[in-house]
């Protein structure tokens, strides 16, 4: 007498090595999935970060100035002209690269810069702005950041540009040359000036 087949255990016996098939191509379709982002993501400018501040008024803040902390810097001091908010530390090797364009920008008298010093201890900006050269109307001490992180920094250098109003009207990320300054922020500012602030 012939004794019955048990058909679920030998379906489960066929389905056992398929199972063991997934288990190796996982990590093989997680991997193309990384890369195919990975590559797509080298192809990003991380200059053309937008900026949920565009078209904001800028962020309120109060902030010790870096030449005399008895005094301090307000949002409120970015109304009534054009100017540049430039964010910056003295440990950041950009800003140092991005420094002559500053003096440059300062030296044509076309837009104040205020800077806002990033994370970092207050003497060692005072030295470097003495051996480098000052472009800034005023700095604001952000030593622990939380300022920078109201106006969305990533890191420095970042600049903001802010009309008359008070209204951030774009964001440059990284350091700015001074191509970036005659094609992009110059006309900018003339704009805004000749519009007021529109």
């Amino acid at each position: 007498m012939s004794q019955p087949v048990d058909t679920q255990t030998s379906s489960e016996q066929q389905a056992k090595p398929k199972a063991k098939h997934w288990v190796y191509l996982l990590p093989l379709g997680l991997f193309a999935v990384l890369m195919v982002f990975f590559f797509f993501g080298l192809g990003l400018n991380p200059r053309l970060i937008p900026s949920p501040l565009i078209g904001q008024p800028t962020p309120v803040f109060s902030l010790p100035k870096l030449s005399n902390p008895e005094e301090m810097i307000q949002h409120t001091d970015f109304q009534g002209e054009v100017s540049l908010l430039n964010i910056w530390a003295t440990w950041c090797t950009s800003c140092r690269q991005e420094h002559p364009v500053l003096m440059k920008i300062a030296q044509s008298k076309e837009v104040p810069i205020y800077g806002l010093y990033y994370k970092d201890v207050p003497a060692l900006g005072i030295d470097w702005l003495q051996n480098y050269g000052d472009p800034y109307r005023d700095n604001a001490v952000d030593e622990d950041g939380k300022v920078g992180i109201e106006w969305g920094a990533y890191g420095t250098p970042e600049t903001f540009l802010i009309d008359q109003n008070g209204i951030i009207r774009y964001k440059h990320v990284g350091p700015i040359s001074w191509h970036d300054w005659e094609t992009t922020l110059l006309p900018m500012i003339t704009s805004l000036r000749n519009n007021n602030g529109v």
